[in-house]
């Protein structure tokens, strides 16, 4: 181990022995790297640094260390000049970076080191072979122009039950048990949080449904899981000023989330996996919450908007009858 530590290029073989007995071995996966970089094999010398900086993580090293610090830097030159490499060819071949599609465009910042993977990380249920897809554009769903056409009406039945003195109650309760909160279990009856619930887990209140008629006609013309004990959830979600929801991930990436925008003050943010966008009153945005993601109201009064799930459009009805089927109480 003397000569990966000491910073030379260590014999291959014997790091191949290393990887067979020890295949988390930092210190391994970064000697590779160095082997592949001075045989110019850059691809592969970029695999086995990424792997050897995510293995670090995992096993909380410190970046400071400076073998895993050199690699961080290797790593990032080869980002950098592939990069570079590669939009020169597009370009000479007349497909210049303002043209490309947003998958592609995607993929070339994946390469360069510029996003990361975000996967599905359900808390709760896992379904295999639906796309990790970080925001939906509404425009590909029929039903989306009217639940924004609605907006305005919406926020006018919001305001009348926050001028009724109606109780947001705090969104993360003492019955969470053990979902895994990290930073966000400072929440926990804390109403920086907190939501006003038309329906829950499939449960209505019928009160605020009589006070919010425009609300729950609209939504019920969205695919909306109609699950007792599961779904769905309408819900109007308040972060106060100042507030922030840390990086979590959803129980399920059978459905998906909405979001419409109700009272948005300037500073307010959401983040996706790698996309951060900020709301606008009156457009939705509809992602997966499974994915990595987290909110922010840096402005000076309260962020209010209307959440509620529908059904990823990938499931088929027999798919959407079998989870109904055994999610319901």
């Amino acid at each position: 181990m003397s000569d990966i530590a000491s910073g030379s290029t260590p014999d291959e073989a014997a790091l191949n022995a290393l990887l067979d007995r020890e295949p988390r071995s930092v210190d391994g996966w970064i000697g590779k790297g160095d082997c592949r970089l001075a045989a110019r094999d850059v691809g592969a010398a970029a695999y086995f640094y990424r792997t050897a900086l995510r293995l670090a993580a995992e096993q909380g090293m410190a970046v400071e260390n400076s073998r895993l610090s050199r690699a961080a830097e290797r790593l990032a030159t080869i980002e950098h000049e592939g990069d570079e490499q590669r939009t020169a060819l597009m370009r000479s071949r007349g497909a210049p970076p303002e043209g490309w599609s947003s998958r592609f465009a995607q993929a070339m910042d994946h390469a360069a080191g510029r996003r990361r993977r975000f996967p599905q990380d359900p808390t709760a249920f896992f379904y295999p072979g639906l796309p990790t897809i970080e925001f939906f554009d509404p425009a590909a769903f029929a039903w989306t122009a009217a639940v924004e056409a609605a907006a305005p009406a919406i926020r006018a039945e919001l305001l009348a039950l926050i001028a009724a003195d109606t109780d947001f109650r705090a969104y993360l309760g003492d019955d969470v048990g053990a979902v895994p909160l990290g930073d966000n279990r400072r929440l926990v009856l804390n109403k920086d949080w907190s939501v006003l619930a038309l329906c829950e887990a499939g449960w209505v209140d019928p009160a605020l449904v009589q006070r919010c008629p425009v609300t729950w006609s609209t939504l019920l013309a969205a695919p909306i899981p109609r699950v007792s004990g599961w779904g769905p959830t309408v819900t109007f979600s308040l972060l106060k000023a100042g507030a922030h929801i840390a990086p979590h991930t959803g129980m399920h990436n059978s459905r998906l989330i909405c979001h419409l925008p109700l009272i948005v003050p300037e500073g307010c943010r959401f983040r996706v996996g790698n996309e951060v966008r900020e709301w606008v009153e009156g457009k939705l945005f509809i992602f997966d919450d499974t994915i990595e993601h987290e909110a922010w109201n840096d402005g000076g009064e309260d962020r209010i908007v209307l959440i509620f799930d529908i059904w990823r459009p990938e499931l088929s009805e027999q798919e959407r009858g079998e989870l109904t089927r055994l999610f319901s109480d």
